[in-house]
């Protein structure tokens, strides 16, 4: 059977909200629609896919020249996601993964940049056979051919092709840098059939003085039309729910039935999103269009899909009756944008809904904790260390580059002598070692070379095999196994990756249709008898911890529980006699799942919630991220 594309773009405006529309599953649970990317709206036209039982996966087409994510400015464009075979992507991946429970590759990451690099490959190789080589149809033509590889690739558990391939057109139609793809996807559509590919067109209905205006969609969906595409769908953004003659006179002008008009009004969280489309017919719409009915579906999909469905509905009900309040202060560098640590926060909120907790987070500039801000901002300066003192929890995320580090070591120190939780991802532990070595171990000079290249007292290094020449994809990337050490039985982080924590809020625990645990049942992190427990967690750091400083640290209380398959790198540190003191070199926040929470951000948020040991009790074997 022939697979079916479905095409997400959008109009008037970027950052509208195709994500949510597309792929959006239950992830946002506490943040208002409008405060979503463009990669919720693919997620909820894919949960809903998921629902009846059909394998999708996902790809992201974003405009821009560069080659991947791994060098865009963080606060400019968003977190850089990670997958497990080392590719930099856009941040839109990690939603698919969350959203959808599968793994892709890097090639599900289009950029315009990569295309043309690799057809110029092609034509220096002498692949065209001296043809002049242009846009159309040679650039196309790969494009398109690129998408129908990779949407043959499995990406869940069943090793099976997809049924449906999302994608996700990044910017606005009628952007000039987008004409090429754009292109591309009308020949695709072409190309497979007007039976197999469904196109949704995510617009704005803006409401000033009351009224709801059509006047932004009809125009976008006269760009959409002149350029060769027509949408089946018109997915319209809107502070409130559309208005019966708002609904009509769209689907007047832009040539389409009512049905296909489908309001995506505020909601208290994305997680109503999948709901919303749902109540308005979208399932039906899409077997039309698609033919879905045509389709064998296995029926263990089908009820996988239905329990899948349920447990939905029901966490959008648990999510509104928390009360309890967990407040945590994310110490960064790139506070001012949120998007910079999204696979953070919705791994936070992931492990407050298992703790059946209300997620509030403080986004605090590190440079506001440090002494100069005291001078050139009081202000500033005290309103940062009042959260911080206030905070039930802090957590310091990975980053690059001095600013902001002495702030991040202030932070760490209050952590630790207040025996307030602390979690410290990549450079978070790195802080963390830092601080202690000044502090406990006499090395008031301890640097790290990324922050003072001439220090005496280098506790964190450049790590030899990574190029100082070139900065894309040079870094340690990817996902990489972690050996717990004998000296490990204490740790509270090792204890929930041996074990899978039960549910406290009414959600299933051992039985999780999400979980992305290896197809014979066995957990993914591992201990063969008279071996290290093996856990394997994705990784993104060119530094690491100084090995001629560990046994220093470990006379002086610090604990190395977790090192690389050499014995000679520090992948994870965690103090005794502490709530939660845990540092990890890698980046768990890149697998963790909605029914599946991320170990350390889970153990994290339950000693700041202060229900760790119900977490913990009682544990019963089972399944945790990793490979």
């Amino acid at each position: 059977m022939a697979t079916k594309y479905v095409l997400v773009s959008g109009g008037v405006i970027s950052g509208i909200g195709k994500g949510v529309i597309g792929m959006a599953k239950i992830e946002n649970p506490f943040n208002a629609l409008h405060e979503t990317n463009d990669a919720s709206a693919a997620s909820s036209l894919g949960v809903l896919l998921k629902s009846i039982g059909l394998k999708v996966t996902a790809i992201k087409i974003d405009p821009y020249l560069n080659s991947d994510a791994g060098l865009l400015g963080p606060l400019e464009h968003g977190e850089c996601f990670v997958l497990d075979d080392g590719g930099e992507v856009d941040l839109d991946l990690g939603n698919y993964e969350r959203y959808l429970n599968i793994k892709l590759t890097s090639d599900n990451n289009i950029t315009l940049g990569k295309m043309f690099q690799h057809v110029l490959a092609r034509e220096r190789k002498g692949d065209y056979l001296g043809k002049t080589v242009q846009i159309v149809p040679h650039l196309t033509d790969f494009i398109q051919d690129w998408i129908q590889r990779v949407a043959q690739v499995p990406v869940d558990l069943t090793g099976e092709r997809p049924d449906v391939c999302i994608i996700e057109l990044g910017g606005t139609v009628g952007d000039i840098e987008s004409a090429p793809l754009i292109e591309a996807l009308r020949c695709l559509r072409r190309r497979v059939g007007e039976k197999n590919f469904l196109h949704c067109h995510v617009s704005l209905v803006p409401v000033i003085n009351t009224e709801q205006k059509t006047k932004p969609t009809q125009a976008a969906i006269r760009d959409v039309r002149s350029v060769g595409l027509s949408p089946d769908i018109i997915a319209c953004r809107c502070e409130e729910p559309l208005k019966g003659p708002t609904t009509d006179k769209i689907a007047m002008y832009c040539q389409v039935d009512p049905a296909q008009v489908i309001a995506v009004h505020d909601v208290r969280s994305t997680y109503h999103v999948p709901l919303l489309l749902e109540s308005q017919g979208l399932i039906p719409i899409l077997k039309s269009v698609l033919h879905l009915d045509n389709l064998a579906i296995d029926d263990s999909l089908i009820k996988s899909g239905g329990e899948t469905w349920k447990i939905w509905k029901n966490l959008t009900a648990t999510q509104d009756r928390a009360f309890d309040t967990v407040r945590i202060c994310l110490v960064g560098k790139y506070t001012a944008l949120q998007d910079a640590y999204l696979s953070v926060r919705k791994s936070l909120e992931h492990a407050s809904m298992r703790c059946a907790r209300k997620l509030e987070i403080t986004w605090l500039n590190s440079s506001d904790l440090e002494p100069e801000t005291e001078t050139t901002s009081p202000a500033a300066y005290h309103k940062a260390w009042g959260s911080l003192c206030t905070a039930s929890g802090i957590l310091v995320p990975g980053g690059f580059g001095q600013r902001g580090t002495e702030g991040m070591v202030a932070a760490a120190k209050w952590a630790r002598e207040k025996k307030i939780p602390y979690l410290g991802i990549c450079l978070g532990m790195q802080i963390a070692v830092v601080e202690f070595c000044r502090n406990i171990c006499g090395i008031p000079g301890a640097q790290s070379e990324e922050f003072v290249a001439d220090a005496d007292d280098m506790v964190i290094i450049y790590m030899p095999e990574i190029s100082k020449e070139t900065m894309g994809a040079s870094l340690r990337l990817g996902l990489k196994n972690t050996l717990y050490q004998e000296n490990s039985g204490f740790s509270k982080l090792r204890q929930l990756y041996e074990k899978k924590a039960p549910s406290v809020n009414g959600l299933p625990a051992a039985s999780d249709p999400n979980s992305t645990a290896t197809a014979d049942g066995e957990p993914t992190c591992k201990a063969a008898p008279g071996q290290p427990l093996i856990i394997s967690e994705r990784h993104r750091h060119r530094y690491e911890v100084n090995a001629a400083y560990i046994e220093t640290m470990a006379s002086h209380g610090l604990d190395f529980i977790g090192k690389d398959e050499s014995g000679e790198r520090m992948e994870i540190l965690e103090l005794r006699d502490h709530p939660w003191f845990v540092g990890v070199q890698y980046h768990p926040e890149y697998l963790s799942r909605v029914l599946r929470p991320s170990m350390p951000y889970l153990g994290f948020v339950a000693a700041a919630a202060g229900c760790l040991d119900e977490i913990m009790a009682g544990n019963k074997r089972g399944m945790v991220n990793g490979s």
